[in-house]
């Protein structure tokens, strides 16, 4: 049944049909850089959200548990469609919210790969790779289970298995 599930949500995970990044290097809200090379060994989970999105902001407990409870992930938010910082600030601290928040913009999505609507995640591998994306709600539970997966079929080959379909760049 678990099994199940795994095929299930690989299958709803949308990969894209264009260019993912191999790379980035945004500024969060505190001024501290932050690039994918810094990551080297974690999972680095990219959250694009929004004040005014309720599925974004039903997601951020699931992502602040994974960020805080593994030292092999580190989690990225970057908020999008604001018309004031200091809104999006409010949000950080009323949520508490641990990992990096960046400011984000078209041009600091187009780093990461396209963004149709939100909330949009994407997930690199510990190689820094780009593993996944998925366009809408994610959960601590699917994205632990999705990095499990992968990790158990990568010694096997560089291929996620069956389970996952994958585009490759």
């Amino acid at each position: 049944m678990m099994r199940y599930f795994v095929i299930l949500f690989c299958m709803l995970l949308s990969l894209s049909t264009g260019v993912h990044a191999k790379g980035f290097t945004f500024t969060d809200h505190t001024g501290t850089k932050l690039t994918l090379s810094d990551y080297k060994g974690k999972w680095v989970v990219i959250n694009f959200w929004a004040t005014w999105c309720p599925p974004c902001l039903k997601e951020i407990p699931d992502l602040v548990s994974l960020y805080q409870s593994r030292n092999d992930v580190m989690v990225i938010g970057i908020a999008m469609d604001y018309s004031d910082p200091k809104t999006v600030l409010k949000y950080v601290k009323s949520m508490s919210i641990p990992y990096p928040i960046v400011l984000g913009d078209r041009k600091i999505a187009a780093q990461i790969g396209p963004l149709s609507m939100l909330p949009t995640t994407y997930v690199f591998d510990p190689s820094g790779n780009p593993a996944v994306y998925k366009v809408g709600l994610v959960s601590r539970e699917s994205l632990e289970e999705f990095m499990r997966e992968s990790s158990a079929t990568k010694p096997q080959s560089t291929d996620r298995g069956p389970a996952v379909k994958r585009k490759e760049n």
